[in-house]
């Protein structure tokens, strides 16, 4: 009732995220059709279908339990009225590129397959996208420092717009003028929004701690707003189309246009610097602090661990049950499941530790996670439990990393660094794009990436908190 097994199996992102994650749904199918699976022998589909169902409302009760406890036991944290308004104004537009950014997912690889394209074709397209990410969105993205946050915002909001509306047309340039439009757009996704946020944030004068409170908000909310716009392509697809998902994602991108264009003012990183300048500083930012350089290399292989994730779950499932239909739409409704788990979570690992120690053990129980399909290939009933698990981890990185980077990143170069941070990732999709790697050498090298983050984060702890220490050092001589 999901309609193709291409179209829901995708997962967030985001996230952002971004971590094209218009693309996420399609291209794990593009890439088991690149590989000849070696199937052991059949499991019942149905057996399959009922563990993820028990999954699926064990973890609901687990998120539903946990919010009330949240509330009963949490001590209520006095919120400034302006604040939650704040908040609300900037989860809702948030939430709303995010939307749109999903209802994409579902159907792009199948609108291409209905064009006629073969997967040589789609391949070129997908590729375009990224590249132009790497390539053009990078610099749009710099740009915000100067131009503008906002302007970031709205320029998301037409590129986007403009993407979708080429869908509309089976020319192959056409579509491959989209894919140039929308990779820009992800860029500004990942970099304008939490860029206008965080400096806001900071201007008003809130408590830099709330700062967690709208991250993990954002995460959760783009969770149930994944499975939403999940249900909405489907629906709308086998009713009007398969291009009709597209037009109701331009429709959303239009309605937060809107709203950014009426209730957000403007804000910049450096109005004088021109662009080398600002890709000078933003490189001189990420390589004079240790910390920085730290969570750059961190998110590049977490975040592209995540993209080998989101290529390879579909075959490495199919290849532990033995079969090529498997329970889509249930179990990308499982995985959401986890990451609003995981979101909350990381809101109580806040309690008991700093995030930059939680962090460590994150990317280890990643790794963990990750292993059964090298280990034990065949156990479907593991892998799909290591799959939930990694999803949960997901769900504490995204706030966690967003948090550490509004303390470690420059306000002047925030857009800059954030995209450079994303050429790495862009890169590493690329390449499993243009390659053949057997299932068990990609999660491989997710399970090595995650543990090198786990190495990375360690340092990255040592480094604040000898920071802290050396603050604290120098309080106690003044005073």
């Amino acid at each position: 009732k999901w309609g193709t097994n291409r179209g829901i199996c995708g997962r967030i992102a985001s996230k952002a995220g971004d971590f094209d994650s218009a693309n996420r749904s399609n291209e794990s199918s593009l890439v088991c059709n690149k590989n000849q699976l070696a199937l052991p022998l059949p499991a019942p589909a149905a057996e399959m279908e009922l563990f993820v169902q028990y999954l699926f409302f064990f973890l609901a009760v687990c998120a539903a339990v946990s919010k009330a406890l949240s509330r009963k036991d949490t001590v209520q944290v006095a919120f400034d009225t302006n604040f939650k308004g704040f908040q609300r104004n900037y989860l809702a537009v948030y939430l709303m590129a995010m939307a749109a950014d999903w209802l994409q997912g579902p159907y792009m690889y199948a609108l291409y397959q209905e064009y006629g394209f073969d997967r040589h074709a789609i391949s070129g397209l997908f590729v375009a996208g990224f590249g132009s990410s790497l390539l053009f969105g990078t610099c749009f993205a710099s740009l915000t420092d100067r131009w503008g946050r906002k302007k970031g915002v709205l320029l998301y909001g037409v590129t986007y717009m403009i993407s979708c509306l080429t869908k509309h047309s089976p020319n192959y340039w056409v579509l491959m003028f989209g894919r140039l439009m929308g990779g820009i757009a992800t860029s500004l996704l990942y970099s304008a929004f939490e860029s206008w946020m965080v400096f806001q944030h900071i201007k008003h004068g809130f408590d830099k701690a709330w700062l967690s409170d709208t991250f993990s908000r954002a995460v959760l909310g783009n969770s149930i707003v994944a499975i939403i716009s999940g249900v909405v392509a489907d629906l709308a697809a086998e009713r009007f189309g398969k291009v009709v998902p597209f037009d109701i994602a331009c429709a959303v991108l239009l309605a937060m246009t809107l709203v950014v264009l009426f209730t957000w003012e403007e804000n910049y990183g450096n109005e004088s610097a021109d662009l080398v300048t600002t890709f000078k500083n933003g490189i001189a930012a990420v390589r004079d602090d240790r910390r920085t350089l730290y969570l750059g290399t961190i998110q590049a292989m977490f975040e592209g661990t995540m993209y080998m994730f989101v290529l390879m779950w579909t075959p490495a499932l199919q290849m532990a049950t033995g079969r090529s239909e498997l329970p889509f739409g249930w179990i990308f409704a499982t995985f959401m499941i986890a990451v609003m788990v995981g979101s909350d979570l990381f809101v109580r690992l806040l309690k008991v530790m700093p995030i930059e120690s939680s962090m460590r053990c994150i990317f280890l129980t990643a790794a963990a996670a990750l292993a059964p399909p090298v280990v034990v290939p065949g156990a479907a009933n593991v892998v799909m439990v290591g799959f939930v698990l990694f999803e949960a981890m997901v769900g504490c990185f995204w706030p966690a990393m967003g948090t550490l980077r509004s303390r470690c990143v420059p306000e002047s170069v925030r857009s800059t660094v954030l995209s450079l941070f994303r050429m790495p990732l862009n890169l590493i999709v690329i390449g499993m794009l243009l390659t053949e790697h057997s299932i068990a050498a990609i999660f491989q090298f997710g399970v090595i990436f995650l543990l090198l983050c786990a190495a990375l984060q360690h340092l990255l702890y040592r480094a604040m908190s000898g920071d802290r220490a050396s603050h604290e050092v120098v309080q106690m001589d003044v005073l």
